[in-house]
């Protein structure tokens, strides 16, 4: 069976929606990061969450070989026989059959015919990593849905290799890790190299945590993630020649890499001091919230967002323009974009006194220089991937 979508009519599709009764029902939240941005594939540490904007996936068995997905989101559905899962022209699509891809390598034979409603409250391309959501979801319905035992280290790792092979993009591991591992009312300081963690409490009173999405999403980020990463290989294997102990590009002291500033290309140089100095905010930045030093946090985060846009060069004007403006006001302690960059969110610590009137002004001022919308999203700090149901 040819694996591309099969353009289902809107009746089929409206069938999937009204007529469907699901015995199992999984919700896979979005995760946002304080701080620690591009260097989970750097063996770095970062600081994430996940949040109450969730995905869910409501599963049936079917009896069959045959799998159909519909998305209510996008109204649209497609099938695929088990005995012939490849990369489909769909890039959304690629995230499931991924997903089902690695299942069966680990498990053979273990997945049978199913059906799934997928509806996301995730707004896309906002850096709240609705990707990782969906795999991860994907993942543990299957699981569930087919007694397949797998360990939550195995679904991440497996949802990780879904998108590195199925959609081309080679992320790190946290937004996977975010969205299984999640604890309600904490952050997660992640050490990428090993997976172990520290829950810190995710307590910013009187300050409150404000995503504002620039709502653009430019088409560089998904290519230009992967030219970072090849960036940050090629400079390590250049200090490698002299200096081989250092397995991980955060590992090279900042003293060491300066010493590269003549010998290495210049945006790769800027590149792997970056990942040095970020990593080093992060593990600041989590020790500053266990100390409630809110001012020191609020201060890293600006840095943070310098360093993403004139050193690692993923930013966008619109999001420039964002953090800038939050420096004229004394009750915004920091702002940063969010996720992969070229769009997506800020996330921005507000003192709660002022969230609202704060978003009104911001989004004028930002409707007025580039005729787009703000959207704000509340979030809350939640568990991670769940069963709700069956």
């Amino acid at each position: 069976m040819k694996n591309t979508t099969q353009s289902d009519n809107r009746q089929k599709n409206f069938f999937y929606l009204e007529g469907f009764k699901s015995e199992l029902t999984i919700e896979a939240p979005g995760r946002i990061n304080l701080i620690g941005e591009h260097i989970d594939y750097n063996g770095g540490h970062v600081l994430p969450a996940a949040i109450d904007k969730k995905i869910k996936l409501y599963f049936r068995k079917n009896n069959s070989e045959t799998c159909t997905i519909y998305s209510k989101n996008y109204d649209t559905s497609f099938s695929f026989s088990l005995q012939e899962v490849k990369p489909s022209e769909e890039e959304w699509q690629n995230y499931i059959l991924g997903v089902i891809h690695f299942i069966e390598e680990l498990k053979p034979n273990s997945v049978n015919g199913f059906d799934c409603v997928i509806e996301s409250m995730l707004p896309m391309g906002s850096g709240l990593s609705s990707s990782a959501a969906l795999e991860c979801g994907m993942a543990t319905g299957i699981n569930e849905l087919f007694n397949v035992n797998l360990s939550e280290e195995e679904i991440i790792t497996l949802s990780r290799d879904a998108e590195h092979t199925y959609v081309g993009t080679k992320c790190g591991i946290m937004d996977q890790f975010s969205v299984v591992r999640g604890v309600q009312n904490h952050l997660i300081l992640l050490n990428c190299q090993n997976l172990n963690y520290e829950l810190v409490k995710s307590d910013f009173e009187p300050y409150q945590l404000v995503l504002l999405n620039s709502n653009v999403s430019h088409n560089l980020a998904s290519s230009e993630y992967n030219t970072r990463r090849q960036e940050c290989e090629d400079a390590l294997k250049e200090v490698n020649k002299k200096y081989p102990q250092y397995k991980y590009l955060v590992d090279v002291p900042e003293d060491i890499i300066t010493d590269y500033q003549e010998i290495l290309p210049k945006k790769t140089f800027n590149r792997a001091l970056y990942v040095i100095q970020e990593n080093k905010r992060t593990l600041m930045a989590a020790n500053a919230l266990e100390d409630e030093l809110f001012d020191l946090f609020g201060d890293l985060l600006y840095k943070s967002h310098e360093g993403l846009t004139n050193m690692y060069e993923v930013s966008c004007k619109e999001l420039d323009f964002m953090v800038d403006y939050s420096k004229k006001f004394d009750y915004v302690l920091g702002s940063r974009m969010m996720g992969g960059g070229f769009g997506g969110c800020t996330i921005n610590l507000v003192h709660q006194d002022y969230v609202s009137s704060y978003i009104e002004e911001i989004s004028e001022a930002y409707k007025n220089e580039f005729n787009i919308e703000l959207s704000p999203i509340e979030v809350n700090i939640s568990n991670g991937v769940s069963k709700i149901k069956g």
